[in-house]
């Protein structure tokens, strides 16, 4: 159990159980895009941390671009309206696309991402996520890189936020 500020956590990943998993996620997307360049577009401002360490341990050449969307507010549920907050810089047209994900529980914000990016013409585009909460899906969406799998609970840490604390937390835990 950690504590940080008025809130009581309970650990659900370790620092160390993230690290491997990424070393894991790394070398798969490493094997899976052998000879290609990789586009990977971090989802902000939840999936900075993992994009950041995920990249280190891809083993071929990598661009980066970030968007940012909004589907929160200072909630803990999902609104289900999903806004581009901040676009791509770069054109991600005939690129090999990673979308990287902190967190998908309804399905929403990445089903509205994927679309969008389809329509700007990639070569390929596939998804990488920390948390899969699939017992919150609304909409099905392919996870084709999974991090971890989560009860429907509210998390916290590793990038992760509640209105805008804890990111800085290096574990994973929900809320109690």
């Amino acid at each position: 159990m950690g504590e940080q500020g008025e809130s009581a956590f309970k650990i659900l990943f370790t620092e160390e159980q993230i690290k491997n998993k990424i070393i894991e996620l790394g070398m798969q997307i490493t094997r899976d895009y052998k000879g290609e360049n990789l586009t990977v577009i971090g989802i902000l401002k939840g999936a900075f941390i993992f994009a950041a360490d995920l990249i280190r341990q891809i083993n071929i050449p990598v661009a980066v671009d970030f968007i940012a969307v909004s589907s929160y507010g200072s909630a803990t549920k999902s609104s289900g309206e999903v806004k581009i907050i901040k676009d791509l810089d770069i054109s991600v047209k005939g690129r090999h696309l990673l979308l990287v994900e902190d967190i998908v529980d309804t399905g929403l914000t990445l089903k509205y991402l994927l679309e969008n990016l389809k329509s700007r013409e990639p070569a390929s585009i596939k998804t990488c996520v920390l948390l899969d909460k699939p017992q919150a899906r609304k909409v099905e969406v392919p996870i084709d890189y999974r991090g971890f799998t989560v009860d429907n609970v509210f998390v916290v840490g590793y990038g992760l936020d509640y209105d805008q604390k804890y990111r800085n937390l290096p574990y994973i835990a929900y809320l109690e």
